[in-house]
């Protein structure tokens, strides 16, 4: 062999969701630095950053009911000390400061060094795939995400005019089947309130058909959302084709160019049948219909992993054709309550002046505490991956437990440490219980999840 990465040796490490906020490598328990360690021997390492990475002055604030988040570019720094070098940037935060805050987390991010995916100042760069060499092989990166408003989604360029900044979006819809007296219903609001003489004279206006939404005797649009008449009620989700196309062929341009292809994937996307059980979102356990059809059309096109991430809690794995499914990977970093400021409409959100302080908002959203990420375990009990091929295939899955500091002070909970008993078992039995509808078995081996092939 000329290069030793012809050997097809190469590991990763994957995290979920990342919201940085605070130093990390100032930091030197134990269990800390353990899993810095882990991370640090993987070829490469990978989050989901769901902030926008900014200065004060760089962008203005945008339209969210989530938190604002933001990051200082000195924190870039310990990200990279942590052994974290890739990062997806197509979620639903990057446009919490607007196309400026999007544009400047692009600029910081290369200036640091770390490769990142999923948004750009049109539609193909938000697309295509960035690269990363390693000791192990030429990785790929490409980043799109289910989980975003309409107008931050990347636009087309054309020969005469620029394309639009933003994320690589994956459009996706939900069609309802409801019974015949439901169906009824919906017909008679839709002829009592206006709606169907709203279709009638915005088909002789400027809309295209696919704007215009389903009419039909068994059929119709009604508040942005499809309805079929049917015998039961049902939802199935959906993803759009051309779009799948599109993200599948910037797949095979990077299986071309890159001995390694990881596509990272955000949504809050679930299904039916778990939206319908849940109490709680820490409840919500299963994927939407459309994710595990992509997620294996992403292999099928050449990936080597899928990263999903976005319900801020794991979710199950799936080796299909020995390549690995995260469907999500969880949290990794949330350190989302100790931004120094949030604008003017999230204050009043909750009824707060001009007087109140961050802490005042955090307090009031949370109901002090009662409510939210702080006040279920789920969010903070989460797993860092490592994958390990060997000769070119995948040979190992290990599945790290880390604690989040569930009900620890403000200022200290939110940076991932190795879990000890009993939250490491905890992880591990609620992804081995989530990976078994994909034939997947996760075995405990003293505190690691184990998926070997």
């Amino acid at each position: 062999m000329t290069y030793a990465s012809e050997a097809g040796n190469f590991s990763i490490a994957l995290g979920g969701d990342c919201l940085l906020t605070r130093k990390l490598s100032i930091f030197d328990e134990p269990a800390f630095l353990e899993l810095a360690n882990i991370i640090r021997a993987c070829d490469a390492g990978f989050v989901n950053l769901e902030t926008v990475v900014r200065r004060w002055d760089e962008g203005e604030p945008g339209i969210t009911q989530g938190t604002f988040m933001t990051t200082p570019p000195e924190l870039l720094e310990d990200l990279k000390w942590f052994g974290l070098n890739m990062v997806n940037c197509a979620n639903n935060h990057m446009f919490d400061y607007g196309r400026d805050g999007l544009m400047a987390t692009i600029k910081h991010l290369d200036e640091a060094g770390i490769t990142h995916a999923g948004t750009g100042a049109n539609l193909a760069e938000a697309r295509m795939a960035r690269y990363r060499d390693t000791k192990g092989g030429r990785v790929a990166l490409l980043g799109t995400t289910a989980t975003y408003r309409p107008w931050n989604a990347a636009g087309a360029q054309r020969q005469d005019i620029k394309g639009r900044p933003g994320v690589n979006p994956f459009p996706s819809k939900v069609t309802y089947t409801i019974d015949d007296e439901a169906f009824r219903a919906l017909q008679r609001m839709g002829r009592e309130l206006g709606f169907e003489r709203t279709r009638e004279r915005n088909a002789t206006h400027f809309y295209s058909e696919a704007e215009l939404g389903l009419s039909g005797a068994d059929r119709t649009t009604a508040f942005g959302t499809n309805f079929v008449r049917g015998d039961k009620f049902t939802a199935v989700a959906h993803g759009s084709r051309e779009d799948i196309d599109d993200i599948l062929r910037w797949v095979k341009e990077a299986r071309r160019m890159a001995d390694w292809v990881v596509v990272s994937f955000h949504t809050h996307d679930f299904s039916q049948a778990s939206m319908m059980n849940a109490r709680t979102r820490g409840e919500l356990e299963e994927p939407a219909d459309f994710i595990p059809a992509f997620a294996r059309e992403v292999i099928d096109a050449g990936a080597d992993v899928f990263a999903g991430h976005g319900s801020h809690t794991p979710l199950g794995v799936e080796i299909y054709k020995g390549k690995p499914i995260f469907y999500s990977l969880g949290n990794f970093i949330m350190q989302n309550e100790t931004l120094p400021f949030f604008p003017d409409v999230a204050y009043r959100r909750f009824g707060l002046g001009p007087d109140a302080t961050p802490s005042d908002f955090l307090d009031a959203r949370t109901n002090n505490g009662k409510k939210g990420h702080v006040a279920h375990a789920a969010f903070w009990e989460n797993f860092l991956a490592t994958c390990h091929f060997t000769g070119g295939r995948l040979s190992e899955v290990r599945i790290h437990p880390v604690d989040m500091g569930f009900g620890v002070a403000r200022g200290q909970r939110g940076r991932p440490v190795l879990a000890d008993e009993p939250i490491r078992d905890r992880v591990i039995e609620r992804v081995a219980r989530l990976s078994r509808a994909y034939g997947t078995k996760v075995e405990n081996r003293n505190g690691t999840g184990v998926i070997t092939l």
